[in-house]
This record gives structure tokens, C-alpha cells and sequence, in this order.
């Protein structure tokens, strides 16, 4: 696996020089600044590529944009209205112009309105540490008394909502406040942020677009970009969703093997593929992780490592953030499914028998406490993650281990 690292450009507190340290081979980066929609220039992309080529004293440092996460789709693309064939267009111009720069993997992800949810940025765990997590009750509290969403309590069920009105009325103004703030906070690394009554507009926008109808709107997406993507030599692949499941009345559709299955038979080609996020899948107690690498291997273009631990029965679940080899997915398996999957590759001659991975979110834990980085991209956290993580591939690929078919 190709170690990677995010980096959110010049104002993330881990800086180039940091990664270097860490030991990263590659960096996964996104032009947050870019309007969702809008073309990214190759002069913006050739920017961030020599922000990510020099270390602080500018010397070198031997590192290089290798995945771009996330080139965005719009909300007028998701639901087919405005401008959405126009976006398109960009959408096109952007992976040429990507291409032309030397990127070949680009992950996205089709979530509407809203990217991955939390209730809580920093989540205090047993031992001193803190993390993101999402906890059903609070989450339809928030739904219920602070969105007052139509139908929202429903949707629930009369254990969860009655749970919900019980929490919302011990809740002080603080709180509330930070709760609202927290579940809309719009995409990671960008400048976007979505206020309540934001929130509702779109909801609304999606009353006559249902999960059948969604799904459609993807695949008409795929059918324009992957033959534009096939041909540029480039590999998409689409994030799950975050939570795996339902929110807010809005359809979700990349949830699950199903989901996958269903996308990638539907626009059957090389360039479509999937981001296997072992967090966001791994919050759905059905997902067998290790068994959907199996099945999709040929078609995993890049890999999210984190594990969570789900806190209560059932889908939707709570979860908080775990520790890399925590939580309830077996990560040892899993980077067993991988290594055998670069190994085919390799004998196949695969260019890309490589698969980039990056140690997705992490725990804040001793300095990243004082830091208030980026939520769920902590230095340290992610360093001890990754150091985990390399150790199980170092080991799984080491002579004396033979790993069985």
C-alpha cells in the first residue's frame, strides 16, 4: 500500500515538513478554496502542487499530490436542477485539466447536502483523549426540537424520539448551539458551512427525490465523467456514505455492498471504482469489511483505514471514532484481503498494483489536545495510526509470512 497522508493546503496546522517526519510517501490534497461546481485551473492545481514540493526552509521535499479527495459534486448535479449540466462540463474540464497535471486517482462521494455527520468533535474517551462521534439520540434531538424537520420525530420511532425529547430538555443554550453546529458543518476543509434554515431549503429540494431516483441521477453523472475519466487514464472512486445510513429524510445510496455493486455493474468500466472506507462502512453492523474487499478488489482505486466502535444495536447505530486496531472491524483481515489483492495485481503488471491508502481520522491524544486542528485530523492521532497500520503491512508482507488464498 502507497502511504498517504490528507493535507488540507498552507493553513493545515500539520505541515509538509510533519509528514515528512511521519514518514509518508505520498499526499492526498483538494482545492478547498474552489466553488463547488466551478472548473479547477491548472494554475491552481500546479499551485498546490508546489505548496506540497517545499518543505518550510524550501528545500525539497520529495513529496507529490497523489490523490485529489474530494473533487466535489455539486447539489445540482445530485438532484438534475440549475445548472447541473453545466457542472458537468467542469466536472470534465477539471479531470483534464488533473490529468494533464499528473493525478490519476480522484475520490467524491454522491452524499446529499450534507458529508460525513457528527453530534459530538470531541468526544472524551477513557483514556484522556478525544474524538468524533455520533450519538443517535442527540443527532435526532437535533433533528426533532432544533431543525424541527417535518416528519422527523417519525422517522425515529417512538423509543428514539421520546429518548430524544427527554435529552433536548436537559440540554443547556451552550449545547444546543454546538450540537446544531457540529452536525452542519458542511464539508471537511472547506469554507462551507450550512445554517439550519440552509439545511431545510435543500431537505425540501429532495421531497421527490427518493433513493431509485438519486441512484439514477449517479449513474447518469457516471455515464458522462467515467468515459471521460477511462480515457485520460484516471480512476474514479466514490466514498460511502457517512453514516451508512439515512439521515435527515434524505435518500442515501452508497451504503453498503448493494450500493457498490449496483453503481459500478451499472457504468462497467476501469475508471469507476470505490474508495473502501473502512470507518464509514464499518458503522453499519452488516458490512462485513474484509469480505467487501474480496468482492471489489479489482476495483478498490483507494483506501481510508480507521475503525470505529459501534455503541449501540442495530442501524443507525451510535459509533464514536476508535482506535486504528480498536473498534469492530477486524483490521488485521482486512489488510490481508488488500495485500493479496496488490500481489494479483503486481502479476498481472498493474500499474496501479499499488493501492494508496491514508490513515483516515484519528484520536486527539497528547499535543493534538491543545492543537484544534482540523476535526478527525489530528497529527499525532494519525501518526500513531499510521504507525499501527505499517506495522500490520510490514508484517502481512514479510518472507516468513505466508498468507493463505
Amino acid at each position: 500500500m502507497r502511504q498517504t497522508w490528507r493535507w488540507f493546503g498552507p493553513r493545515d496546522l500539520t505541515s509538509i515538513d510533519d509528514m515528512r517526519q511521519a514518514g509518508v510517501e505520498g499526499v492526498v490534497s483538494a482545492l478547498h478554496h474552489v466553488a463547488t461546481g466551478a472548473v479547477w485551473t491548472t494554475e491552481d492545481i500546479r499551485k498546490r502542487q508546489d505548496e506540497i514540493g517545499r518543505m518550510k526552509d524550501s528545500r525539497p521535499s520529495g513529496l507529490a499530490w497523489e490523490v485529489v479527495e474530494s473533487l466535489p459534486v455539486s447539489e445540482d448535479i445530485k438532484k438534475q436542477k440549475g445548472d447541473w449540466r453545466g457542472h458537468i462540463a467542469n466536472y470534465k474540464q477539471s479531470l483534464a485539466n488533473l490529468a494533464e497535471s499528473g493525478l490519476e486517482t480522484i475520490c467524491y462521494n454522491f452524499m446529499p447536502v450534507l458529508d460525513w455527520t457528527r453530534t459530538d468533535l470531541a468526544y472524551r474517551v477513557d483514556h484522556g483523549g478525544t474524538c468524533m462521534r455520533f450519538d443517535l439520540i442527540d443527532f435526532a434531538a437535533f433533528d426533532i426540537h432544533i431543525l424541527r424537520r417535518t416528519g422527523a420525530a417519525e422517522s425515529f420511532g417512538r423509543e428514539v424520539a421520546d429518548a430524544a425529547s427527554e435529552r433536548f430538555a436537559t440540554m443547556s443554550e451552550a449545547r444546543k448551539v454546538e450540537l446544531a453546529s457540529n452536525v452542519t458543518a458542511g464539508l471537511p476543509g472547506s469554507t462551507e458551512s450550512m445554517s439550519t434554515q440552509d439545511v431545510l431549503r435543500h431537505i425540501r429540494e429532495y421531497d421527490a427525490i427518493d433513493a431509485p431516483r438519486l441512484r439514477a441521477n449517479f449513474v447518469a453523472f457516471l455515464e458522462e465523467v467515467t468515459p471521460v475519466a477511462e480515457k485520460l487514464g484516471m480512476r474514479l472512486c466514490c466514498h460511502p456514505d457517512d453514516p451508512p445510513f439515512p439521515l435527515l429524510g434524505l435518500p442515501r445510496i452508497m451504503s453498503g455492498a448493494d450500493d457498490y455493486r449496483h453503481i459500478l455493474d451499472a457504468v462497467d468500466s476501469p475508471a469507476n471504482g470505490m474508495t473502501l472506507c473502512s470507518g464509514s462502512l464499518g458503522a453499519r453492523s452488516d458490512n462485513d469489511l474484509p469480505a467487501i474487499m474480496r468482492e471489489f478488489a479489482p476495483r478498490v482505486h483507494f483506501l481510508h483505514l480507521r475503525n470505529v466502535t459501534l455503541e449501540t444495536p442495530g442501524t443507525p447505530s451510535s459509533f464514536h471514532e476508535a482506535e486504528h486496531l480498536g473498534g469492530n472491524t477486524d483490521m488485521v483481515a482486512l489488510i490481508a484481503e488488500i495485500v493479496k489483492e496488490e500481489a494479483r495485481r503486481k502479476a498481472e503488471s498493474r500499474t496501479d498494483h499499488q493501492i494508496p491508502m491514508r490513515p483516515d481520522h484519528g484520536q486527539d491524544i497528547i499535543d493534538d489536545l491543545g492543537r484544534k486542528g482540523q476535526p478527525g485530523y489530528p497529527t499525532i492521532g494519525r501518526l500513531k495510526g499510521l504507525a499501527e497500520l505499517r506495522g500490520i503491512m510490514t508484517a502481512l508482507t514479510h518472507p516468513a509470512v505466508q498468507l493463505r488464498p
